[in-house]
């Protein structure tokens, strides 16, 4: 499928009230899909898209349009949205620990490929500490390095280990044994 037919199809999923915060609405989408600005348009449905939750198919659609488009950030954000829509979001404030505390002296890509290990406060039966491990995205900024601070969103290796997290609930980050950074829960939602 092309993508301005991919584009016409998420259209159609998302409700013509929804807006966004400076008023963008489905009408603004159709407006630049008939003058061929698919990127414009395929910008504003990612935007509507944070504004109401969307079925999974919008999600995929966008990512398929996306690929097509060669947008590959913006590709690997939509088939988060999927991992999201189908687990659940968990969206957290991180600080990594400094460079002169931690292992980490580069920054990290913030476009989920970290894969750290979290102390979420779930314990083996002999009640020593157990990690689970999460995927990042950052939601601000491209990359964050050692004593930066973001807000992050997290994607479960195994999203049943997660139910119990709820908002101002302190984690910590582990790239190895030692604690990496710090982040305080913001929202845990469809766990």
């Amino acid at each position: 499928m092309d993508v301005p037919k991919l584009l016409e199809a998420v259209s159609l999923l998302v409700p013509e009230e929804i807006a966004t915060e400076n008023d963008i609405t489905i009408n603004d989408v159709w407006d630049y899909l008939t003058h061929d600005e698919w990127e414009v348009a395929f910008g504003l449905l990612e935007g509507l898209g944070d504004v109401h939750p969307l079925p999974l198919s919008f999600w995929e659609t966008l990512a398929t349009a996306a690929e097509q488009m060669q947008l590959e950030r913006s590709a690997a954000w939509c088939h988060w949205r999927c991992y999201e829509t189908r687990n659940g979001t968990i969206r957290a404030d991180l600080t990594l620990r400094p460079a002169s505390e931690s292992r980490r002296q580069p920054p990290f890509s913030g476009a989920g490929v970290l894969r750290p290990m979290w102390n979420i406060g779930n314990r083996t039966p002999t009640g020593e500490p157990t990690l689970n491990i999460a995927s990042v995205w950052l939601e601000s900024t491209p990359f964050l390095g050692p004593g930066e601070r973001a807000s992050v969103r997290l994607a479960p290796l195994d999203p049943s280990q997660w139910r119990h997290l709820k908002p101002d609930q302190t984690i910590t980050m582990h790239e190895d044994r030692t604690i990496a950074g710090t982040a305080v829960v913001l929202e845990v939602h469809g766990h």
